[in-house]
């Protein structure tokens, strides 16, 4: 069975950093791209960041190059985002994403394994 299993997420005033994570559990393989994606009330799902495969960074939105990091410990089966100069505008619930399938890396429907999400709330 796949889990894909969120934390850190929580409540910080603007300016302020969190470190997401996401362990991985059960996904076939061991060479399969991980990612994060985020939904903010009332909008559509995006994308973040993913890891590609020889490991290295996209950054989906213009708007976190320079603030969000993605990394990934392949030994921990584990995803990180770490946020920094958090903005009220990035106040959503992310999500952990694997198994991409094909086509757009930062489109949603091109993965095949969701975790439940994690809430970072960012106030101003």
């Amino acid at each position: 069975q796949v889990q894909l299993v969120e934390s850190g997420g929580g409540s910080v005033e603007a300016g302020g950093s969190l470190r997401l994570a996401c362990v991985a559990s059960g996904v076939p393989g061991t060479t399969y791209r991980m990612a994060w994606f985020r939904q903010a009330p009332g909008k559509e799902r995006e994308g973040v960041a993913v890891v590609l495969i020889d490991s290295t960074n996209l950054y989906c939105a213009d708007s976190v190059k320079g603030r969000f990091t993605i990394s990934r410990d392949k030994a921990k089966s584990t995803l990180y985002l770490q946020m920094n100069n958090l903005r009220p505008e990035n106040t959503a619930m992310y999500y952990c994403a694997a198994w991409y399938t094909s086509g757009d890396s930062c489109s949603g429907a091109n993965y095949r394994y969701w975790g439940q999400g994690t809430q970072v709330t960012v106030s101003s």
